[in-house]
């Protein structure tokens, strides 16, 4: 067996680091990648036939991060009951982004949400999948535990 070739992490506990992707089936993958780069300019590219993209920790904004989160099966945050994923995609500005969607022929289900955490707005993709965006906020909230 060859040796690996990337950065060793010796000394590891074999713990996960974050999320490395997210995948998904669609009827169509040109379609749909070209529906996100034009609508949310998603920087899509041709991975054989396959279409994705990649993003870098640092083009994040400051307050954004992954979320790993399981459901009940029963859940209706995800709308459609088929539909067993919902992808968080970080926005640099909800009403902006929405009426990208809008104009774009996607779905925009009329619910938002303002949070400690961001803001949250919801759409159906030209495949169905039900999409929550996410405007981080400027400032995260304090921890409320505090020392007597």
């Amino acid at each position: 067996m060859a040796a690996s070739k990337g950065k060793s992490r010796k000394g590891g506990e074999g713990k996960v680091l974050g999320v490395g992707g997210v995948f998904f089936r669609s009827p169509d993958p040109a379609r749909l990648g070209a529906w996100y780069q034009e609508v949310l300019g998603l920087g899509i590219e041709s991975w054989g036939d396959t279409r994705g993209t990649s993003f870098a920790p640092g083009d994040m904004p400051a307050n954004a991060f992954t979320v790993w989160s399981a459901f009940a099966g029963d859940t209706e945050y995800f709308g459609n009951a088929r539909q067993a994923f919902m992808i968080n995609l970080v926005v640099d500005d909800l009403d902006a982004a929405l009426e990208n969607v809008r104009r774009g022929g996607g779905n925009v289900l009329p619910e938002r949400e303002e949070a400690d955490f961001g803001r949250f707005g919801w759409f159906e993709d030209p495949d169905g999948h039900r999409v929550e965006l996410w405007e981080p906020p400027e400032t995260l909230p304090e921890d409320e535990t505090e020392d007597d």
